[in-house]
Parts: structure tokens; sequence; C-alpha cells
């Protein structure tokens, strides 16, 4: 099982960021890959509902993400899938005088094993998933300030 993380610091309150990250009409604008929502069942962001997601040619393909534990103002478990992966991916919302600092954190593993796992996640799974993961938090703080300073 490999294991990836990235965490950003954002200005404002936690619950502007936590309203932002569960809007899944906005994925497009940030979720790195995320090229449309396919459907939304259940009571989004609570545990037990779930988003299905598709992304461009050449990505994750369709991605099922479901929720497996939620808690208003500190954050959400998801089991998450794709064609390649399976795991756990976690956001969490830490306020500080500054702002908010929300992490993402992926447990996966590899559907198809290839050679020596070790190696082969380091190279070319683990690397691509962080990146993943902050690309993602980028697009998201920009995200954010712009709903804070439209003139941006």
């Amino acid at each position: 099982m490999g294991r990836v993380s990235a965490r950003i610091d954002v200005p404002g309150a936690a619950s502007d960021a936590e309203s932002l990250w569960y809007d899944h009409r906005r994925w497009p604008a940030f979720v790195d890959g995320c090229k449309h929502v396919a459907r939304v069942t259940g009571d989004w962001p609570h545990i037990g509902a779930d988003v299905i997601w598709d992304s461009y040619p050449q990505g994750r393909g369709r991605v099922l993400e479901q929720v497996t534990a939620y808690e208003a103002r500190v954050g959400q478990s998801l089991a998450v899938e794709d064609e390649k992966i399976r795991g756990t991916q976690r956001v969490s919302f830490v306020p500080h005088a500054e702002g908010v600092t929300v992490s993402l954190e992926l447990d996966y593993e590899l559907k198809e094993r290839r050679g020596k796992f070790g190696a082969f996640d380091l190279l070319f799974v683990r690397r691509p998933q962080r990146e993943s993961l902050e690309r993602t938090l980028r697009r998201f703080a920009a995200e954010l300030r712009s709903d804070r300073d439209p003139g941006i």
C-alpha cells in the first residue's frame, strides 16, 4: 500500500474552505483531472453518499468516491476507486490564526501489480499521485481566493 499527502494554508474561515471543497459542481475547476461530475447519490458530503466523476482522456477514467466518514468543520474520508487504484482519501480542515490548513492524504493500492511493487510505486505511481494532490490544492486555493476577491 502506498501513501501520499499534500497540504496548503489558505486565508479565511474553515467553513468557507469546507463549503467550496464539498461543492462537487465546482470540482472541474480544481480537482486535478476532473472533467465533469457524472452522478451524485445520497446526502453529499455525509456518510454513504457517493460521487462518480470522469476525467479527461488519458486520465484516471471514471472515478468513484464514496463517503466513509464525515465530520463538519473537521473533514471527510472517502473510499476511492478508478481504473488503476483503490484506496482511501482524507481531507481535513485545521483552522489557525491566519486561516486554515487544508490537507489531503491518499492511501492506495494498485489493482494490477507490476514487478517489484516498491520500485514501480516510487517511480511511476507515488510521485504522480502526490503531484496530483498538490495541483488540486493549488487550484483549490486559487478558487477560494477568487471567491473572496472576485477582482483577482
